[in-house]
C-alpha cells in the first residue's frame, strides 16, 4: 500500500543509486528550485524531492495550522517522508530554514541520517545582544509580516530581489517572486512566523550528525557572522564560504554549490573537517 505521505508531500524519487539524498526548499518555495543541482547527483544517490504541506504541488487539505505554527510541524513531515519510504543513511540537503529543520529532523532521529548540508541556515534571525548577530532587529520582522498581511504582492516584490541578489539574472528573481506569490497568503505568513521567530541555538549541541554549513556571500537572511556562530557552536561541523551572492546558490551559481558538495561528500564521514579539506 502506498503511503499517503507521498501524496500529500508531492514526493518524487529518482536516481540510479541506491543511498538516499533529501532535498528540502526553504521558506516560500518549493522542490522545483533544486532543479539546477539535482541532475549533477543522479547517477550516484537516490534522489528525494518533496514539498512542505501547505507549500508547492502538496495536498493544501492536509496542512493543519496547529501543527505548522511552528518549526516542529515542519520537521514532522521531513520525518513522515524518510519513514515513508523507509530511508536510512540519509544525505539531508536543506536551504535556508530548512537547514534548521533538517537539524531537528536529525536531532530526533539520528540514526537516519549519515550527513546534514545545509544551504544558507541560521538557527536565529534576530539579534540577541551583545553576543548574536542574526541580521535583523525583532522590530524589521514585525514590519515584514505586517507587510505580508497588508500587501502580499508588495511584499514578495520587495523581498525577492533582495533575497536572490544576482540582478544580472532577473529570471531568477521573477521565478523567486513567482513562487512566493502562488503560496497562500495565511499560510506564507505562518510560515514567516515559525521561520523567523525561531529560536534553535540550543539545538546545536545535541547533533550527533556531521555537517556542511554552506555560507553564501553578501546573504542578507543570513550574515557572515551566523555562519561563523554555527561553525563554533555546532559539532562535527564544517563552514565553507561561497563565493556565490544572495541567499539561493543552488539556484544562482549552481555549479558552484555541486562543487562543494561534491568534495563535501567524497570526504571521510565521520570526524571534524576542516574548511581546508573540502577547497
Amino acid at each position: 500500500m502506498v503511503s499517503p505521505v507521498l501524496s500529500r508531500n508531492n514526493v518524487k524519487v529518482f536516481g540510479r543509486g541506491t543511498q538516499p539524498m533529501l532535498f528540502a526548499h526553504g521558506f516560500g518555495c518549493d522542490q522545483n528550485m533544486w532543479r539546477f543541482v539535482t541532475p549533477a547527483f543522479e547517477n550516484d544517490y537516490r534522489i528525494v524531492l518533496f514539498d512542505y504541506v501547505g507549500s508547492g504541488k502538496s495536498e493544501l487539505a492536509s496542512y493543519d495550522p496547529e501543527r505548522y505554527a511552528t518549526l516542529d510541524g515542519y520537521t514532522e513531515d521531513i520525518l513522515d517522508v524518510c519513514r515513508a519510504l523507509d530511508l536510512r543513511e540519509v544525505i539531508f540537503v536543506g536551504h535556508s530554514v530548512s537547514g534548521m529543520i533538517g537539524l531537528l529532523a536529525a536531532n530526533r532521529a539520528p540514526e537516519l541520517f549519515e550527513r546534514l548540508i545545509l544551504i544558507g541556515p541560521s538557527p536565529r534571525y534576530i539579534n540577541d545582544a551583545p553576543d548574536y548577530v542574526g541580521g535583523f532587529e525583532r522590530a524589521d520582522i514585525e514590519g515584514l509580516l505586517e507587510t505580508m498581511e497588508k500587501n502580499y504582492i508588495g511584499w514578495a516584490n520587495f523581498l525577492a530581489p533582495a533575497i536572490m541578489k544576482n540582478p544580472d539574472r532577473p529570471e531568477l528573481t521573477a521565478e523567486l517572486e513567482a513562487s512566493f506569490c502562488s503560496t497562500d497568503p495565511v499560510i506564507a505568513r505562518r510560515f514567516a512566523e515559525a521561520t523567523f521567530f525561531a529560536d534553535n541555538r540550543a539545538d546545536l549541541a545535541a547533533v550527533q550528525v556531521p555537517s556542511l554549513i554552506m555560507q553564501c556571500s553578501e546573504d542578507i537572511i543570513a550574515p557572515s557572522e551566523v555562519g561563523d556562530y554555527l561553525s563554533r557552536e555546532l559539532p562535527g561541523s564544517t563552514l565553507q564560504t561561497l563565493r556565490a551572492t544572495g541567499h539561493c546558490p543552488h539556484m544562482s551559481h549552481p555549479e558552484e554549490t555541486i562543487a562543494v558538495m561534491r568534495e563535501y561528500l567524497q570526504a571521510p564521514v565521520d570526524g571534524v573537517q576542516s574548511a581546508a579539506q573540502i577547497g
